[in-house]
């Protein structure tokens, strides 16, 4: 029942992105021109959404599906790091016209080219997990 759960939810996003064409590749490519305030506004929605959502978890000690607590790790404060993967993210959303969210969402929309990203996206994590240890921390 709770796989069922997260489908629904993975489904309702996915229809949310593409609705909300925040899976469009002209978006994204007004927005790295800066012609257009909508993908700005997406991604301040859902900044403001998580940092609601995220204060109301730890407030009221909100529990997952399986009656586990929720614990947010802290974060590294490394500009270095920080800087090195925005750009590198940067670069590929702009170059793809697609970040991690909207890719599964196009596929659901049957842009099949796609898989040709979420092929790369996965290459990258792996090669991240090799090179890990040995990136700026």
């Amino acid at each position: 029942m709770r796989t069922l759960i997260y489908l629904f939810i993975g489904i309702l996003f996915g229809i949310t992105m593409f609705k909300s064409e925040a899976a469009s590749w002209f978006r994204i490519y007004e927005m790295f021109k800066f012609e257009s305030f909508h993908m700005y506004g997406i991604i301040g929605s859902a900044l403001i959404t998580g940092i609601v959502l995220v204060w109301f978890i730890k407030a009221f000690n909100v529990k997952t599906f399986y009656g586990e607590k929720i614990y947010f790790n802290p974060k590294s404060k490394s500009f270095s790091r920080y800087m090195f993967g925005g750009i590198i993210f940067g670069l590929g959303w702009a170059l793809t016209g697609a970040c991690p969210g909207p890719m599964f969402t196009l596929i659901g929309a049957g842009y099949i080219p796609i898989l040709i990203i979420i092929g790369g996206s996965i290459l990258g994590t792996f090669l991240y997990g090799l090179l890990r240890s040995r990136l700026p921390h």
